[in-house]
């Protein structure tokens, strides 16, 4: 399956719109997921099934620490489709509190040379109010489910507070964990609001959107942006410390443009918009790094960027990362993808002497992560 799909990305796919790719590759499994019987039979094939792979975080027992990340699934079509291909959890969204279009098209490209997407879709969703009916008629087995908010467009930046509100409020029953997206590059000015100053108010609005709603423990995260200065990294540490958030998801996509293989004039025809990807792998991890030695134990650090194989995986797990999310490496490795990450992790574990891949959390950047005495077979 895995050269199969190799074969048709490079004969077919990688030469028809990335946009068009995306919308027919998810009706494929949304129409698969609709037949009964056929989610819960992918599940039990590709889903994370060795025991080493369930990991413990907020407050819920993941059955594996590897989830799709937000943009794949906007509207929270088909969280339990996405989850059959093998996914721990899934995360949905980025969602608004008003239905918009997004930027004009094309707005999705593919650097195959780099093994990156680049994306200006500009937060394309059908609104939180719509994205909640779907969720309250959601059949079936729920999988673990995240759900990643962000300010709608036209939102002035001084009402940012009470649109996130608006999201968390509608949606908050439906989630597992709440993310605020304050970094994606493709909604003008959105990424202001990662300073501490303008951050804190609308954390602390969602956070009174969630008691209201009924759901003051929601676990809530925010995701922020590779881009960041180390020193602001480590205030929006201190800032998730100071609020309570349950941790930080690291990190968003890139709009540096600095190492690619491919030609930069090619890229720059491209245009705008977020880098996500090979290239984004280092800097995510000195991000995810420094979070970690900033905050320890005390925020969950959900690691994305990068992550092709089982391999960037661990090295995340063992930098910090609770759990971890792909998004690119799915476009570029196939429906199989989740599985064999999945898989490596698992032996990766067993060959380190741990009983657990939450063991072996931060072993790299703290002491407490200890193997144990004999490897385990």
């Amino acid at each position: 399956m895995s050269v199969f799909y190799q074969i048709l990305f490079r004969s077919a796919l990688r030469h028809m719109d990335a946009e068009t790719v995306h919308h027919l590759s998810f009706a494929a499994v949304r129409a698969a997921a609709a037949v009964p019987g056929v989610a819960p039979a992918m599940h039990r094939f590709l889903g994370p099934r060795e025991p080493e792979l369930t990991v413990h975080a907020f407050g819920r027992e993941f059955p594996g620490p590897l989830g799709l990340a937000a943009g794949f699934d906007k509207n929270g079509e088909s969280p339990q489709g996405l989850a059959a291909l093998g996914f721990g959890f899934v995360e949905i969204g980025t969602v608004t509190a008003h239905p918009q279009p997004g930027n004009p098209k094309p707005r999705l490209f593919r650097l195959v040379e780099d093994r990156a997407i680049l994306n200006r879709m500009g937060f394309n969703n059908e609104g939180s109010a719509l994205v909640a009916e779907r969720l309250h008629h959601m059949e079936g087995p729920r999988p673990l489910l995240g759900v990643n908010i962000g300010k709608t467009k036209v939102t002035p930046e001084e009402e940012a507070p009470a649109d996130y509100a608006l999201s968390a409020h509608r949606l908050a029953e439906y989630a597992d964990y709440m993310v605020v997206n304050v970094s994606s590059p493709n909604t003008p000015g959105l990424r202001d609001l990662q300073s501490v100053e303008r951050l804190r108010p609308l954390l602390r609005s969602v956070r009174e959107a969630l008691a209201e709603s009924g759901h003051a423990d929601l676990p809530l995260l925010v995701k922020i942006a590779p881009d960041l200065a180390d020193e602001d990294v480590d205030a929006v540490a201190d800032l998730a410390l100071s609020e309570n958030l349950a941790g930080v998801i690291a990190t968003n996509t890139t709009i540096s443009r600095e190492g690619l293989a491919t030609d930069a004039e090619t890229v720059d025809e491209l245009g705008p918009g977020g880098l996500s990807g090979a290239p984004l792998k280092e800097r995510s991890l000195e991000v995810l790094r420094r979070l970690r030695e900033r905050a320890g134990e005390r925020l969950t650090l959900v690691a994305v960027g990068g992550i092709e194989t089982a391999d960037d995986a661990w090295a995340r797990i063992r930098a910090g990362a609770t759990l971890v999310q792909g998004y690119t490496g799915l476009i570029y490795g196939g429906p199989l993808w989740p599985r064999r990450v999945h898989r490596g992790l698992a032996a990766l574990t067993r060959s380190a002497g741990y009983r657990s891949v939450g063991d072996a959390v931060g072993a790299d950047v703290d002491s407490t992560a200890r193997p144990t005495a004999e490897p385990v077979h």
